[in-house]
């Protein structure tokens, strides 16, 4: 399969900020303009759109070998988080939310809004470029009711012993939620071996869709007792049913869900999953090793910083070099036509499947054109 033929945006750049946005297909824009074709051909076809989106929850649970009934398809993960966060008790002993500093702000901000029903925050700090697993042995504790767990740092593509964490957090009674945005569509996660009790994502990076699809993985057994307070008629048991006298949920995964579902982004979904299932997540990660390899060696043999970890294991598909004035670095290799980003003034490079060594050539010969603007 010619992947980069499905990407038009190659036909004039070097794009390289997966973690910010995937690169838009010709599969995707002709979902969009399919789904544009479906309203204006038949109108309001809900029966088409609500069977787009069981495709989209069973799409998903087969990416992380979950059951579809423990999928909630939802539109963020902001959405689902809260969704989540809304379904705890906070009134009891175990009150406390162990959050990381990898956290992506929105999940923590939600976090932090649940002091209000009576939650107490708790930071596990990282210590250089990682956080120990010490540090999480000491902050989780028989007061801790969930563990916010980071898989893939998006400031520095750190990826956490996700596996080892968890099993600490069990251990110690306490539930997890895996944020796995910037992994999922790049690494195979499988939630059998993993076993958070929740895990988040959605369409927007390596996944390959476009914004407006999130989804939310709540194990069976973990379900919390009582249902969101966050609500819409597609949470509940019967979406049909249009009761305005009752709030009933359904048993399954989907009482996260709230109103009608982003039809559009859905088409889109469904384009860029394909993709991944057409591709396959192993093959994925193996170019994703082979590719931010590359990058990191070029990198030290020009003598830039690293600040990514030379381990692929202990990384995403991200790679961060140190760089003075990383703003200006940003828009001079934007002029030459190689789109790349940053975070925590560092310059970030976020390859996929799409990226070829060509790509990281032509990415290296500017990074040295620019070399004054790396440290």
């Amino acid at each position: 399969m010619d992947i980069r033929s499905h990407f038009p945006i190659f036909e004039t750049k070097i794009f390289i900020n997966s973690c910010s946005k995937g690169a838009l297909s010709i599969d995707v824009r002709d979902a969009y303009n399919q789904y544009l074709t479906d309203w204006q051909t038949d109108g309001s076809p809900w029966e088409l759109w609500v069977g787009k989106l069981e495709a989209v929850r069973s799409a998903f649970a087969q990416l992380i070998n979950a059951k579809t009934a423990e999928i909630a398809v939802t539109a963020s993960v902001s959405a689902s988080v809260n969704a989540l966060a809304s379904a705890l008790d906070f009134s009891g002993e175990r009150n406390t939310i162990v959050v990381d500093d990898f956290a992506f702000p929105t999940t923590a901000q939600i976090w932090h809004a649940q002091m209000a029903r009576g939650a107490k925050v708790k930071h596990v700090p990282q210590a250089g470029n990682t956080i120990p697993l010490s540090y999480y042995e000491r902050a989780i504790d028989d007061r801790t009711l969930l563990v916010s767990l980071t898989h893939v740092c998006y400031r520095n593509g750190v990826m956490q012993d996700v596996k080892s964490i968890i099993d600490i957090a069990h251990r110690k009674g306490a539930l997890v939620l895996l944020d796995s945005y910037q992994a999922l569509g790049s690494i195979p996660i499988d939630v059998v071996r993993l076993k958070p009790d929740f895990l988040v994502g959605g369409m927007l990076k390596y996944l390959l869709g476009s914004s407006g699809v999130g989804f939310l993985y709540a194990n069976e057994k973990a379900m919390p007792p009582i249902p969101p307070l966050s609500s819409g008629w597609f949470s509940q048991a019967n979406i049909f049913a249009m009761d305005i006298y009752d709030n009933a949920p359904s048993p399954t995964a989907r009482r996260f869900e709230a109103g009608t579902p982003p039809n559009p982004s859905l088409y889109a979904a469904l384009a860029g999953l394909k993709l991944i299932q057409q591709i396959g997540v192993d093959k994925i990660d193996a170019h994703r090793r082979e590719i931010t390899g590359a990058i990191k060696e070029g990198a030290l043999r020009r003598g830039f910083n690293l600040v990514t970890s030379v381990d692929p294991d202990k990384h995403g598909p991200m790679v961060s070099l140190r760089s003075y004035q990383v703003e200006l670095l940003v828009k001079w290799l934007e002029r030459d036509d190689v789109i790349v980003s940053s975070r925590d003034g560092n310059l970030l490079i976020s390859p996929h499947i799409y990226n070829n060594q060509a790509d990281v050539d032509r990415l290296l010969d500017c990074l040295t054109k620019y070399k004054d603007l790396l440290v």
